[in-house]
């Protein structure tokens, strides 16, 4: 890593190792850490709508997780997002009984 990806600054040294094994950096300049090619990614609108309607299809967790390559841990959390979101009210409608006019 030659590079910090916040300040762009060549103040980058090597810092250890995180806990999968691969190369910790840290930056002199502005003091960010980072890894050389991360194993996470931004997951995009377009694929977070994909989800969304799966969801609605009631596709499971372990099938969308591997269809788009995400953890489960990830995408647990993301419905739980999804579910804090829903509004919290019921409305209710008395039925008629045979005796209302």
């Amino acid at each position: 890593m030659r590079h910090c990806p916040d300040c762009h600054t060549g103040q980058v040294i090597k810092k250890g190792s995180n806990a999968t094994g691969k190369p910790n950096y840290a930056c002199n300049a502005c003091g960010r850490q980072c890894v050389e090619d991360p194993a996470w990614r931004v997951i995009s609108d377009e694929i977070n709508g994909i989800i969304d309607r799966l969801l609605h299809e009631r596709i499971s967790l372990a099938g969308i997780a591997r269809a788009f390559q995400v953890s489960e841990s990830w995408l647990q959390a993301y419905v739980n997002e999804k579910y804090r979101q829903v509004p919290r009210e019921v409305r209710v409608r008395s039925k008629k009984g045979p005796f209302d006019h």
